[in-house]
């Protein structure tokens, strides 16, 4: 069975959930996440604390925010078969759309 990582669910995300609270804009760092497909690609072992991805949710009227470096979301733990601890804790949740294909199609 392959590893599986939090970074490769968030890169094919279309909607997130974390701490309970939907959010409404994350953001992930392409150009981040391009060296480290060009270290893999080497065969070359690639860490960061650069900030790979920013995630917005609001609660009632105020606005959340969270940033979590490269190296803190491959080192997420995956909670169960649909949620991942951050940094211990932090639950987040990635969503794919769902669309109807019409008959039209």
């Amino acid at each position: 069975m392959t590893e599986r990582y939090l970074l490769d669910d968030l890169e094919t995300a279309d909607m997130l959930e974390i701490d309970g609270l939907h959010a409404f804009d994350f953001q992930l760092d392409e150009a981040l996440l391009d060296q480290a497909d060009a270290a893999a690609e080497a065969g070359e072992p690639f860490a960061s604390e650069a900030v790979v991805v920013r995630i917005q949710a609001r609660e009632g009227r105020e606005e959340r925010h969270w940033a979590f470096s490269y190296n803190a979301i491959m080192e997420a733990e995956q909670a169960d078969a649909d949620s991942w601890l951050i940094e211990g804790r932090h639950r987040l949740r990635c969503f794919s759309a769902i669309g109807a294909v019409g008959e039209d199609d």
